[in-house]
């Protein structure tokens, strides 16, 4: 998972509450930092992207593979 595609789907999955989320939001499972803390530390997104679908109880199959964009037509 791509920085992009993590941002895409903390958009998609939290609308407006996301941009709040990754910077208030302590998630335990990126050693008790926020996702923007993590990302700047160098933290994967997609560890960072579990971890916060962990603490918010999304459900698993709205977990993987979002944030990534349709392949392309030819």
């Amino acid at each position: 998972m791509r920085r992009s595609e993590f941002e895409r789907a903390v958009r998609d999955e939290f609308g407006a509450q996301g941009s709040s989320l990754i910077v208030d939001l302590v998630l335990s499972g990126v050693g008790s930092r926020t996702a923007a803390q993590a990302l700047a530390d160098g933290v994967p997104p997609r560890e960072i992207w579990l971890a916060l679908c962990e603490e918010t109880d999304v459900p698993e199959e709205r977990r993987y593979g979002v944030g990534r964009l349709e392949p392309k037509r030819r």
